[in-house]
């Protein structure tokens, strides 16, 4: 089962076409029908999701994790989100968006999702780039 905009769907199948997921959902039977459902966010409960590789993550996993520099252990603050900007690496959100970190191994050392904490090695000056005004 699958939530599209609250309402529960049941998933028939499941294709990529053009990088692009195809879902085929039970009773979703026109192109009329799935036009409605199409660009919505499709929710999979936490119990029904796949299991990732090592090294991988759901970034709703990361939401809540405490953020600290690796070294001094100084606290950046606590993922609150997360942003897609297309080609480029997600950037997480840091106590609201007033931090935002690239996705990229070069930047987080260690992800421990057990311990809800992020070490990250932050690169000069990113803590600043984001904390002028805002438009």
């Amino acid at each position: 089962m699958v939530y599209i905009s609250g309402a529960r769907y049941e998933l028939e199948q499941l294709w990529y076409h053009k990088g692009q997921p195809i879902f085929k959902f039970r009773g979703v039977d026109s192109i009329g029908d799935a036009e409605k459902l199409a660009g919505q966010e499709v929710c999979v409960p936490v119990s029904e999701r796949f299991e990732l590789p090592e090294g991988e993550y759901y970034y709703s996993d990361l939401i809540g994790c405490r953020m600290v520099e690796c070294g001094s252990g100084e606290m950046v603050g606590t993922v609150t989100g997360w942003q897609e900007c297309g080609g480029a690496p997600v950037l997480l959100e840091v106590n609201g968006g007033d931090i935002l970190v690239p996705f990229a191994a070069a930047i987080l050392k260690n992800i421990d999702l057990a311990a809800r904490r992020i070490e990250v090695d932050l690169p000069e000056g990113l803590k600043d780039l984001n904390s002028g005004s805002r438009v």
